[in-house]
């Protein structure tokens, strides 16, 4: 018997390292520029992540908005000119999948509350093709019983409909569910409003966490698996 039915994961910054995404987004846009003789990677660099910055600053409150549809706006800004996604998405998940990696105590961790029959959840503001590509390519997809991504509810958190929809997936009652996060304002202040024991992963303490971990492997003490 566990202390909770079920745990749902952030995907960037507590399952997946973000420092190696961006890596992946480093070699990403060196391949580009290489591929359109711009020598001045840096440059490249800055300028893309300007454009992707932009993009999404144009987000109003939680409604949500493709990544995939932000970096071929980002691509576009870079060469000054519409780019057909074929002629640079294969380079981007060249780049990004074969650098990213999950965060230390990952995979022990997901494993062992599968193996002790926790319900396993994602709640990620990601696109429904690039989460299930994440997952599977840091080998972590099979643990879960079920993906809920902002692209599938067309909200971003801390919007309640993102973890209303991933509690009804689950079939449990929110105090019986663990939220674990990196961001405060999203993954914390959502979860509690919605009910979740909320656990900080890099995320900001306050009045909306109920757990402070450094390490994911401290997800079993809470729920109550043994390593």
């Amino acid at each position: 018997m566990t202390e909770f039915d079920a745990v749902f994961f952030d995907i960037g910054g507590v399952l997946l390292d973000l420092s190696s995404v961006r890596e992946g987004h480093d070699e990403f846009i060196r391949l580009l520029a290489d591929a359109h003789d711009i020598t001045d990677h840096d440059a490249a660099k800055a300028e893309w992540r300007g454009a992707l910055s932009a993009y999404f600053s144009q987000t109003e409150g939680t409604d949500y908005r493709p990544a995939a549809a932000g970096y071929q706006h980002a691509v576009d800004e870079l060469l000054g000119q519409a780019v057909p996604e074929s002629a640079w998405k294969p380079l981007f998940e060249e780049a990004t999948y074969g650098t990213i990696r999950p965060h230390d105590g990952a995979k022990e961790t997901l494993a062992a509350l599968d193996d002790a029959g926790v319900y396993l959840g994602v709640v990620s503001d990601v696109d429904d093709h690039e989460g299930k590509r994440i997952l599977e390519t840091l080998d972590l997809h099979a643990h879960f019983d079920h993906v809920t991504t902002s692209e599938a509810v067309g909200k971003k958190k801390p919007d309640q409909a993102m973890f209303q929809t991933a509690l009804d997936h689950a079939g449990v009652s929110p105090e019986t569910g663990l939220m674990v996060g990196d961001r405060y304002s999203h993954d914390m202040v959502g979860g509690r409003e919605a009910g979740i024991t909320t656990v900080a992963y890099g995320a900001n303490d306050g009045p909306a966490v109920d757990y402070v971990i450094s390490d994911l492997r401290e997800i079993l003490r809470i729920v109550g698996v043994r390593e």
